[in-house]
């Protein structure tokens, strides 16, 4: 049994829409609704944020507030790093934006360096953009280019001012551990929303994405099987799930929804089955933004996903 930390990152410095920084509280907030005594067995422990640079002017605009970034990633790497080096806790980060999820990869990989680290993203968004193809400049749709490694100058958009560049390049270095992943030692779930760009890597990477139809022709407990082989050969597991995997419908509180998603039992049953593999070491969750919500409603699903995780990692069901 491992008993568990929670982490409280309240950035959204790279996200396009405000909000996302209250998604914790939010969860809370469902967790008192039901009654439920989690927070209060459950201490949190809040990192430090950056979001004060979106009071700020930023003439950056192909890496907004990157230099915030890369001052989270240090607050991030300092609080993890001592934690995940002990195998008898699992840390759980509830995040902001998703930017952010690469400081989380990154700190594994320096408290684990020798170790092969696999990835499993569950969004609606591949999160695989670079400065270089942005089409936006928000930082939360390029964590995986960070821990990749990767330009794409092949499909590039953008010319770079020389700030920019020097900042994204100190994030790809970040740790000394260039890149922290490798393409084959990453599984998307539910990714349904691409650009060109990114569709350009995943198709020459033969990044194995599992989309919801399949999920839903095969079943859960099929896919996990599945996913958990092609990972086969890492040492550790991180699960990354940003909310709007789930369809709209049900989770109208996150700032870039995609039709077509998953629905609260379909993802809870997925990650129950995925975190019963002893590799997967850390947990994160991310983009719930209440100010874009129906009655906390897409909180109070995050919390019972929550819940059923926590249970599963400490072996309470």
């Amino acid at each position: 049994m491992k008993k568990i930390k929670i982490y409280e990152v309240k950035s959204e410095i790279g996200a396009g829409t405000r909000g996302a920084s209250l998604g914790s509280e939010a969860i809370k907030i469902a967790a008192l609704d039901f009654g439920s005594t989690f927070f209060k067995k459950n201490r949190t422990i809040e990192i430090p944020n950056e979001n004060r640079l979106l009071m700020e002017p930023d003439k950056h605009f192909d890496a907004k507030r990157i230099n915030g970034l890369h001052k989270m990633f240090t607050k991030i790497a300092a609080e993890l790093v001592p934690v995940l080096k002990n195998e008898k806790v699992f840390p759980i980060i509830l995040g902001g934006d998703h930017s952010t999820a690469a400081a989380t990869i990154t700190a594994i990989k320096m408290a684990h360096p020798k170790k092969r680290l696999g990835v499993i993203w569950i969004d609606a968004h591949a999160d695989i953009h670079s400065p270089y193809t942005t089409p936006s400049g928000n930082m939360h749709g390029m964590p995986l280019s960070i821990v990749l490694a990767e330009d794409n100058q092949e499909k590039k958009l953008n010319k770079l001012d020389d700030y920019t560049v020097q900042w994204w390049e100190k994030l790809k270095d970040f740790g000394g551990i260039t890149p922290k992943i490798q393409y084959q030692d990453l599984v998307y779930v539910a990714v349904r929303d691409t650009e060109p760009q990114e569709d350009y890597l995943i198709k020459r990477h033969k990044i194995k994405s599992y989309s919801v139809t399949e999920l839903r022709k095969k079943g859960v407990d099929r896919i996990a099987h599945e996913i958990l082989n092609q990972l086969e050969d890492c040492d550790l597991i991180y699960i990354s799930f940003d909310i709007d995997c789930l369809d709209p419908t049900i989770s109208k509180g996150t700032g870039t929804r995609a039709p077509g998603g998953l629905d609260e039992r379909e993802a809870g049953n997925l990650l129950l089955r995925l975190v019963r593999d002893s590799k997967v070491c850390c947990f994160e969750m991310v983009e719930i933004n209440p100010t874009l919500d129906d009655e906390n409603r897409t909180a109070e699903h995050a919390f019972e996903i929550l819940s059923k995780v926590t249970n599963q990692i400490t072996h309470e069901l």
